[in-house]
């Protein structure tokens, strides 16, 4: 073997700049909180401020970023599209996972992603008891009010929980931090009958995914009730383990 072949390198596949400077910012725009100046993103984004102008310009054009009255930037509309569209592939390449928690628990599994302000459904495996909890897939629910929204606030640093808590009224957005900090501490958020009466719900985040996302379980209270809540966490919690080391494979890390 010559010494040129043994000192040479893998090639790097190519990369076009001014895309992979887009995705920088739009990244970047993500990591800040979803709201930001030109400055900031730029600063995130360790570009030249000229260059993120320059760029936000053609995404706020095409509906990828939104400009605001005060002139910040913010996520825009059309990634909202795309991100459904990637949720739904998602959600169909973890439903074998999904169908194995169902087996272990016998009780209705959901997955569902953080989209904009909501937590979007983009998988279900049901139960097969004869009294089952159902969900629809691309149903919408308030992130305060679900347990995978819950579940998704207690991965976000406070000033990020406050502002997305940010359209309630002082006294719930208080008791909804005050049950955050207790999902994180007790590691599983819960919804007690608060989508729906006589229907209760554990949930988990899960890492790595396309979007912040969360799993759940749900059932009859009368059958998801405390004395078996350490038990679901836990195998809530490796499903979670399993789904995020499929997305890192997936995703070449």
């Amino acid at each position: 073997m010559s010494a040129a072949s043994e000192n040479s390198q893998p090639s790097r596949p190519s990369v076009v700049q001014s895309v992979d400077r887009t995705i920088d910012v739009l990244e970047a725009l993500a990591e800040v909180g979803g709201i930001a100046r030109s400055k900031e993103i730029a600063h995130a984004a360790d570009l030249p401020v000229p260059t993120v102008h320059r760029l936000l310009a053609t995404l706020n054009v095409r509906g990828y970023v939104l400009q605001l009255p005060d002139r910040r930037y913010a996520l825009g509309a059309r990634l909202v599209r795309l991100g459904d569209v990637a949720a739904q592939q998602a959600g169909a390449q973890v439903q074998p996972a999904l169908d194995r928690l169902v087996e272990q628990l016998q009780e209705t599994v959901n997955l569902a992603f953080l989209t904009q302000d909501s937590m979007t459904y983009v998988a279900q495996a049901s139960s097969h008891r004869s009294m089952r909890m159902f969900t629809e897939v691309g149903r919408r629910v308030a992130l305060h009010t679900s347990g995978v929204g819950k579940a998704v606030l207690t991965t976000m640093p406070e000033a990020r929980v406050r502002d997305a808590l940010g359209g309630l009224g002082a006294r719930t957005a208080a008791a909804v931090l005050h049950e955050v900090e207790l999902s994180r501490r007790r590691g599983y958020a819960i919804d007690d009958e608060e989508q729906e009466v006589g229907v209760r719900c554990l949930a988990v985040a899960v890492p790595g995914g396309p979007a912040p996302a969360g799993l759940s379980v749900s059932g009859p209270s009368s059958r998801l009730e405390p004395s078996v809540y350490a038990e679901v966490a836990m195998r809530l919690h490796a499903t979670a383990d399993e789904l995020a080391a499929g997305w890192a494979m997936s995703a070449g890390r």
